[in-house]
């Protein structure tokens, strides 16, 4: 029974981050095919748009430059040290974790989906645009959101952990 555990909490992180990626690089090729690059369609006026760009960076805009290049290799290895560590992380964790296992599943699916890009382009598409006047958050996309969402139910799994309860396989 141990071992269905175990096959469980790989299913459930698999096939959350596979349902990520696969709407993430839907919604990107929806908008790179319905939008030329830098191009904006408002959305909800004074709020939000809809805008094709690329982040060469980090969340944020973190190291969004065109004059450096090693920025790609730093992002491919933090990915890929994040899925080593998203899969020992479900490895360790208590039996029938949920929150855990789908808040590693949307890391996992998001950091893929934005790694697909930066092979691809070198950069990240990013296409939602929120703002206030002249106050804009950064733009952003699908595999963000899942990343983010992800890394709250990751939290809210290990405050709801039993004190004292241990990790256990």
């Amino acid at each position: 029974m141990a071992g269905a555990d175990k096959d469980n909490r790989y299913r459930t992180l698999l096939g959350v981050g596979l349902v990520v990626l696969l709407l993430d690089q839907l919604t990107k090729l929806w908008v790179m095919a319905s939008l030329p690059y830098y191009g904006a369609v408002t959305v909800i006026p004074g709020f939000f748009d809809l805008v094709n760009i690329r982040n060469r960076g980090a969340a944020f805009g973190f190291l969004n430059r065109s004059d450096i290049e090693w920025q790609f290799w730093l992002f491919f290895a933090a990915t890929v040290v994040s899925a080593g560590v998203i899969f020992l992380l479900a490895r360790s964790a208590r039996k029938g974790d949920r929150f855990l296992f789908w808040g590693l599943g949307l890391v996992l699916g998001g950091a893929v989906g934005n790694l697909v890009d930066r092979i691809r382009f070198r950069a990240v598409v990013d296409f939602l645009d929120f703002y206030v006047g002249q106050w804009h958050w950064p733009a952003f996309n699908v595999a963000d959101i899942a990343i983010c969402c992800g890394a709250v139910l990751v939290c809210l799994s290990l405050w709801l952990a039993p004190k004292g309860a241990g990790r256990t396989p």
